[in-house]
């Protein structure tokens, strides 16, 4: 018993780590600025109609769920970050979108079996620190037939790079946890999700970034607003030479990935996968 409760009592405070770590910087403007179309492409690769019930798991500010509830569905937006509700709520609000906001751990959804036609996550459901965990779930409140949909950066592109960039300089994480960027391996999805889905379809795509002027425009902007990268500079904020070191290797990144073609400056294409599935009866 004391062991379970050790476990328990560990992944609250995991969680709880997660929590703080979106909610700091700004990850609503990010999404807005510099990734606005990705939730729609999610919405319409799973076909999204009026009157469907769905579920954006891992929603943020709702860059699939708006969309999802502009196509006639009845969304439900969830997070374990509530912190970023309030930007979505504005968000929905300007473009006419009615839909539900509700706290929620991704490993433990509080909904019933079966209970949605569509479940999805735009670059959200990836960041569960337990992939299985997390896949079960998707599946669980799925009805048979309905479908799963999903978009992830894949681990070759340009945020999984940046992910292993980073890696080095945050301490190693805790033991049973995955990295977020294997959801964008198709195989690693296949198998999570395994014979409890068909028809499953996936997808390597990319989306094009030129809002940056130079590499180190990237590089301040995440810095600034995104919460994995302030959580490690946080890390290593007493070692000024570790700090020196990842403003270049990130400077680094950003010119190997530039295109060279934006209309400010810097290009970069960043490689995720689309896959939707759906549940076997």
């Amino acid at each position: 018993m004391t062991m379970q409760n050790s476990a328990v009592d560990a992944d609250r405070a995991l969680k709880a780590k997660h929590r703080a770590m979106w909610a700091q910087g700004d990850y609503p403007s990010l999404a807005a600025e510099v990734i606005p179309g990705l939730g729609a492409v999610l919405v319409e690769a799973c076909g999204v109609r009026p009157g469907q019930r769905v579920l954006d798991v891992g929603a943020g500010s709702g860059n699939a769920a708006i969309p999802a509830a502009l196509a006639g569905a009845d969304v439900i937006a969830s997070d374990l970050t509530p912190e970023l509700f309030g930007a979505g709520r504005l968000a929905a609000e300007q473009q006419g979108a009615h839909l539900s906001w509700q706290e929620a751990d991704a490993e433990a959804l509080p909904f019933g079996d079966a209970t949605f036609d569509t479940v999805l996550s735009c670059v959200g459901v990836m960041f569960a620190p337990h992939h299985q965990q997390a896949a079960d779930e998707l599946v669980r409140v799925c009805r048979p037939g309905g479908t799963i949909g999903l978009l992830s950066w894949t681990p070759q592109g340009f945020i999984g790079r940046m992910f292993a960039t980073m890696k080095p300089y945050a301490p190693p994480p805790p033991p049973g946890t995955q990295p977020p960027p294997l959801w964008g391996d198709e195989n690693h999805v296949r198998a999570l999700l395994g014979d409890r889905v068909t028809d499953v379809r996936a997808e390597r795509r990319t989306v094009r970034v030129d809002r940056f002027a130079t590499p180190e425009a990237f590089r301040d902007y995440f810095k600034e607003r995104y919460g994995p990268t302030i959580t490690v500079y946080k890390i290593i904020a007493d070692a000024p030479d570790r700090v020196a070191a990842l403003d270049r290797d990130l400077v680094d990144l950003g010119r190997d990935g530039d295109l060279g073609t934006g209309p400010g400056g810097t290009a970069l294409e960043w490689e995720y996968l689309l896959l939707t599935a759906r549940r076997a009866g």
